[in-house]
């Protein structure tokens, strides 16, 4: 068996001797790949973002930036990494390597200060740089295909005329240097070369997930094969703790300093990375990433397209999945309202097989669930037709990249004006997401008018349990449910048939 080992700009390296809850972060910087950085250490600055090399949407391979403060090492055994310094070209005979077209154009336009948050920016702009869909058909950006005239019409306060998307940087944060001058060099840049390498690296398939049995001291860090092989390992070993894109497990790493004995990878797992549209339901896998989601739907799924530009950044989404945010059980993540409202069900794999759960009767306490500690959540699915009406109201401090005080999912369906099904998805206002079932019944046969929105509005405000701490009050918790029933009235009259 090969020892673990990651291809770190372009060079075999050996995991070894690092520990198994060693980050991507600490690994790199031990190496001397110190323009890595550490900021925060809970993926919300994206001084340590890297590239990885994952299956495209588009392409066999996507250049993918992730949070390398969060990822463990380990879990990077037999994938492709490259850091801020594997983006530029190395000089011949010890000459000054040459700029990587995103570096050279932070350092033309005054993209960059003190520095520390820079090699963040470049990772998490080159990956925005190489994907594929940013481009005209024939290799040139957007605004060389399209014209200067007809790309700015494209352009808003979020796209550039070249197709860069500024979502892509929602997870990197500079304190010295000022947006504009980032943005500036975000819009500057064109479309790869064809003698690009790591353009060319996305015409050949991604790393496979290699099976990885990684041992140092106490703790194990282990990728299973199959998902028979991981049913089999928990039913061993119930105490193991999974992990799929360790957005939540590294933080806990990092800030509470938590020592795991068993470590159990899911995020590869072949079972758990389909995603299938049937003609009566959606199924998408646990392990499957919200970017992949987002890309792979197409807003075909309007309610999940409100949701993902409003779940934490895109660094974050990169590698978050549905299956970790719920299995969490966490009362105030930002999916299960969502998939309430969309009548979800979870589909639980173990090593006796398979069972469907709605995820309306999954919570059962303060992040506990029926999940028995022998069973992983292999697929979400969502049952179609669609509702027509739907909305997915954050409240929160910041508008992007923040932990919501109050998460609404409204799905209805309302026909010559009358609600003839509502599903409402509540999180942060109980020690579990929930259902409004009162507020449903409120709707349901009623007349979609202000009169019974505004009465409907009042039951809404005494839903759940909303708690006082640092990010609101009770009472504005309450307040805020009953606020956004009115406003999807008001965003939604105009559109429903009277």
């Amino acid at each position: 068996m090969v020892a673990p080992q990651i291809k770190v700009n372009g060079k075999e390296t050996p995991i070894s001797p690092a520990a198994p809850h060693t980050t991507a972060l600490d690994f790199l910087r031990e190496r001397g790949l110190t323009g890595t950085k550490e900021g925060c250490a809970e993926g919300e600055c994206g001084a340590c973002s890297v590239l990885v090399a994952r299956p495209g949407v588009n392409k066999p391979t996507d250049w993918v930036a992730v949070n390398a403060c969060l990822v463990p090492a380990a879990a990077l055994d037999g994938q492709e990494i490259i850091t801020s310094e594997g983006l530029a070209t190395p000089g011949a005979d010890g000459t000054a390597p040459t700029l990587h077209p995103v570096q050279e154009e932070m350092a033309v336009r005054g993209g960059s200060q003190c520095g520390y948050c820079t090699p963040g920016f470049v990772c998490s702009m080159a990956a925005e740089y190489y994907r594929p869909d940013r481009c005209g058909p024939c290799g040139s950006s957007k605004a060389e295909s399209n014209g200067h005239a007809d790309a700015a019409a494209e352009a808003d306060a979020e796209h550039g005329p070249n197709g860069f998307d500024l979502h892509s940087l929602s997870g990197n944060l500079c304190r010295c240097t000022g947006y504009r001058p980032i943005r500036d060099a975000a819009y500057a840049v064109g479309a790869p070369t064809a003698e690009d390498p790591l353009a060319q690296r996305r015409e050949q398939a991604a790393p496979e997930p290699v099976a990885t049995t990684y041992t140092q001291g106490d703790s194990t860090f282990v990728r299973p094969a199959t998902l028979a092989e991981a049913a089999q390992l928990l039913r061993e070993r119930p105490d193991a703790v999974l992990v799929a894109g360790s957005t939540d497990y590294g933080v806990e790493v990092n800030i509470r300093s938590r020592r795991d004995d068993l470590v159990v990878a899911i995020d590869r797992l072949p079972e758990l990375r389909e995603l299938r549209v049937g003609d009566d339901h959606i199924e998408i896998g646990a392990a499957v990433t919200l970017t992949e989601i987002e890309r792979r739907l197409d807003g075909s799924v309007p309610l999940l397209a409100d949701l993902f530009p409003q779940f934490a950044s895109r660094l974050i989404r990169n590698g978050a999945t549905l299956g970790g945010n719920l299995g969490t059980g966490s009362p105030i993540g930002d999916s299960p309202p969502v998939l309430l409202a969309l009548e979800a069900s979870l589909v639980l794999a173990g090593a006796d097989g398979e069972r469907e759960v709605p995820l309306a009767e999954y919570f059962t306490g303060y992040r506990q669930s029926v999940r028995r500690p022998d069973e992983l959540i292999r697929a979400v699915r969502i049952p179609l037709p669609l509702s027509q009406v739907t909305a997915f109201h954050k409240i929160a401090k910041r508008r992007f990249d923040d932990i919501s005080s109050v998460a609404v999912g409204f799905a209805l369906d309302i026909e010559d004006g009358v609600v003839r099904k509502a599903r409402i998805g509540l999180g942060g206002v109980a020690a579990t997401p929930i259902r409004a079932l009162a507020v449903e019944e409120a709707l349901e046969g009623k007349a979609w008018t202000a009169e019974n929105v505004e009465a409907a509005a009042q039951v809404l405000k005494a839903q759940g349990t909303p708690m006082n701490d640092h990010r609101a009050s009770s009472e504005y918790r309450s307040a805020m449910l009953g606020q956004s029933l009115l406003k999807l009235y008001a965003q939604t009259t105009e559109a429903v048939p009277s």
